[in-house]
């Protein structure tokens, strides 16, 4: 037997004129014109080979043949919405996992944690962080907050949330602050400057910025994670470099101080969601964070 079974296009556009007795209501509940309607609705009655709507005065009216039709087609959308239903539900009440750097996580995203909590309490967020480079791929993750380069893979949704801008920082407490704080950007090529593993081309790219000869930078004591690095720096033991973002509490707090302000790189901070799982919770959390990261606190 053949389980082949009609257009979805053509039972869906079937079923609305049935259950409503009017092709024309039909078409304003799916969004599409009266002749779109009719036209499904012939190619239905054409592929079974019996007629299904017949005219009534200015209306329609259901055939025999439509009349089955109708009641089965209604019976089946109805148990579909019900099911979709379900496991729309199921989604929404299952954690959403957000994989975000170390470094991001613990120096922006905790300090705002309840502040989201509170404004998406049914995104039911759950925070998944590695010493590693984090997959965005992973099953294990919904979405991912990364700090890259465009162009973006074809396998995935981005939603751009803010530049990525970089800059020297320092502490207060360190030995050289009052003769770094007021000297122009060149002095630092002689000092030898904290500096991160996972960013080797934070220094040259700030030094190009700056018009400055990258080859006169002087690399001190190296962190194998930024975390380690903005530590360091706020504990007054150098000159570190950073995003913006990940140093904006420490400015606000005075722990550290950006003499030299900030330049803009070609990364982007953005949410990475995979292509099938995208949905209405990424959507909120996407424009959540785009918010949030032009707002102070």
């Amino acid at each position: 037997m053949s389980r082949d079974l009609p257009p979805l296009n053509a039972l869906k556009a079937f079923e609305s004129a049935a259950r409503l007795l009017s092709v024309s209501r039909a078409a304003e509940e799916l969004h599409v014109t009266h002749g779109a309607v009719s036209r499904q609705v012939r190619a239905l009655e054409d592929q079974l080979g019996v007629a299904l709507l017949a005219k009534d005065g200015r209306g329609i009216k259901l055939t025999d043949a439509g009349q089955r039709l109708a009641e089965a087609a209604g019976d089946a959308f109805e148990r579909l919405r019900g099911v979709c239903a379900d496991l729309r539900r199921q989604e929404e009440d299952r954690p959403f996992v957000l994989g975000c750097p170390g470094s991001l996580l613990a120096r922006w995203f905790i300090p705002r944690l309840d502040r989201l909590d509170r404004e998406l309490p049914e995104l039911r967020l759950q925070l998944s962080s590695s010493q590693g480079e984090l997959d965005p791929r992973s099953p294990q993750l919904d979405a991912t907050l990364l700090f890259a380069e465009p162009p973006w893979p074809a396998d995935m949704q981005v939603f751009e949330l803010a530049g990525e801008r970089i800059g020297p920082v320092l502490s207060p407490r360190y030995a050289g602050f009052a003769e770094l704080e007021q000297a122009p950007p060149q002095r630092l090529l002689q000092r030898p400057l904290l500096h991160t593993a996972s960013r080797p081309q934070a220094w040259p790219q700030w030094a190009r910025a700056e018009g400055l000869d990258e080859g006169g930078l002087q690399l001190g004591q190296g962190f194998e994670h930024l975390y380690y690095l903005l530590e360091a720096a706020v504990a007054g033991l150098g000159v570190a470099i950073a995003p913006q973002q990940l140093v904006a509490d420490d400015l606000a707090a005075g722990r550290l101080v950006a003499p030299w302000g900030f330049v803009d790189t070609p990364a982007r901070l953005a949410l990475w969601v995979p292509l099938g799982r995208q949905g209405p919770r990424a959507e909120r959390l996407a424009q959540w964070l785009r918010q949030a990261f032009v707002q102070p606190g």
